[in-house]
């Protein structure tokens, strides 16, 4: 016999409360909490309702499913080499930036490829998607569209089509009849999933759906939704550039943390085959505070410009500011050429932008960010063949980072004749190549002497 039981939870962050509160205990916010009235049987079923016995980890069944490919090598990248049926994968991303193009584009790969595709739309209508699919070149006779809302009508519509790939946009718009919430709060948002996961893994449909972010950029409803889904994808990008970046947070079938870089075009996305290229196309030739550095998307190296200015302040306290990096590992760097190496920047504003739009948080751009702006600060320009790799540690030491050889060997293949790289995490025999030199330092201060030694 089920018992109904009652319980609040915040809309923002997920955070669960046996009583109302005026404000969300866990992200703070005000008036976010919402009663959610759930059935709690008494007897607990299997997963994806199924009864389950315990069985020795040998005597599991498994046959390894052949991923299919969405048409766009980068995209698959990401998805760890395809889309795996079965799967459920969240999208999210500001609105307009262009999740439903690249979604349409998806389905057009996939079409032609003789899969069937369901793309149910809560928020637009058969005409709307239409004329993007016109736009695009994605009509197919293979591609079935439906503008519903209730979740339970368009799942009788998938079991009837039997489809590959199914796409709901978007997450908060579709609701269950069952569960008196309105459609968006937490309880649809986390049943609605819960839904299109047992449907996903029982037909073995490959289902993609799509999620709003709220201001901050984060993943709107409960914190539940990402842990739900077997992978995260975030869509990036801005107004002002017509790069978008779709990044991995979590994928249960392949690598975290995978990047792919596409272009917006007018008819549709187009992929940046080599992003190390595309990056550096307009660095200025000899200008002071401009540097080169090897990042890590993943299991992919990029090379970066990372550009700093470094002028007097016009007022008592000095400001500092960094676009695309990490702007405390910033004022970190700064603090440590203060002191180790006596550069005098405590009454200087620092500027710090890494170019193209990109934003990247790793301590391997220390010793890239500490050189471009020693370089600002001197008004010596680097070096043009040399690229910067290391981590900066408090006492000014450079340290060893991961996957230091293939960042080397991006370097080499895009024509840069030196590499100036941390002393203990390199050794001549780890890559053989006459056409670059690489450095080991073990200071900021060898690094200083290395780069305007010539």
């Amino acid at each position: 016999m089920a018992k109904p039981k009652s319980k609040f939870i915040c809309r923002e962050c997920g955070t669960e409360s046996a009583k109302w509160l005026g404000r969300c205990s866990g992200c703070g916010e005000w008036n976010s909490l919402e009663e959610v009235v759930q059935t709690v049987p008494d007897a607990r079923g299997g997963v994806f309702g199924q009864a389950s016995s315990a069985i020795a980890i040998d005597d599991v069944h498994f046959e390894r499913e052949e991923r299919y490919s969405t048409g766009m090598s980068e995209l698959d990248w990401v998805l760890g080499g395809g889309v795996v049926p079965g799967s459920l994968v969240l999208i999210g991303g500001d609105p307009g930036i262009g999740k439903s193009t690249l979604l349409l584009q998806i389905c057009r790969n996939l079409a032609s490829s003789g899969k069937k595709i369901l793309y149910v739309s809560g928020e637009e209508s058969t005409t709307q998607l239409k004329m993007r699919a016109e736009r695009l070149a994605a009509l197919s006779p293979r591609l079935f569209v439906l503008a519903e809302t209730n979740l339970d009508a368009a799942l009788q519509q998938a079991s009837a089509l039997a489809p590959d790939f199914m796409i709901v946009d978007s997450i908060q718009t579709v609701y269950r009849s069952s569960v008196t919430s309105a459609a968006g709060s937490v309880a649809q948002v986390r049943e609605c999933t819960g839904t299109l996961l047992r449907m996903a893994k029982q037909a073995g449909i490959a289902i993609c759906i799509v999620g709003h972010v709220t201001k901050d950029g984060l993943l709107a409803g409960p914190r539940l939704l990402e842990h739900m889904v077997d992978a995260v994808l975030y869509f990036e990008g801005d107004r002002y550039h017509d790069q978008r970046i779709v990044r991995a947070v979590k994928n249960r079938f392949g690598s975290t943390h995978e990047m792919a870089i596409f272009h917006m075009r007018e008819h549709g996305l187009e992929q940046v085959a080599n992003p190390s290229e595309m990056f550096l196309l307009e660095r200025p030739d000899e200008a002071p505070g401009s540097a080169v550095v090897a990042a890590l998307e993943g299991s992919r190296p990029l090379l970066l410009e990372v550009q700093a200015l470094v002028a007097l302040s016009s007022f008592g306290t000095p400001r500092r500011m960094a676009t695309g990096a990490d702007q405390q590992r910033m004022n970190m760097v700064l603090a440590v050429l203060e002191r180790r190496v006596d550069m005098h920047l405590q009454s200087s504003d620092a500027y710090v932008n890494i170019a193209g739009g990109v934003r990247v948080d790793e301590p391997a751009l220390d010793l890239g960010m500490a050189m471009a702006l020693a370089s600002s600060f001197r008004n010596r320009a680097l070096h043009a063949g040399d690229v910067f790799i290391g981590e900066v540690g408090l006492t000014g030491e450079v340290r060893q980072v991961s996957r230091l050889e293939q960042r080397i060997r991006e370097a080499q293949k895009l024509g840069f004749k030196r590499c100036v790289v941390p002393k203990h995490g390199w050794s001549p025999s780890l890559l053989r190549a006459d056409s670059l030199e690489v450095v080991g330092v073990s200071s900021i201060g060898d690094a200083l002497t290395e780069a305007f030694s010539r």
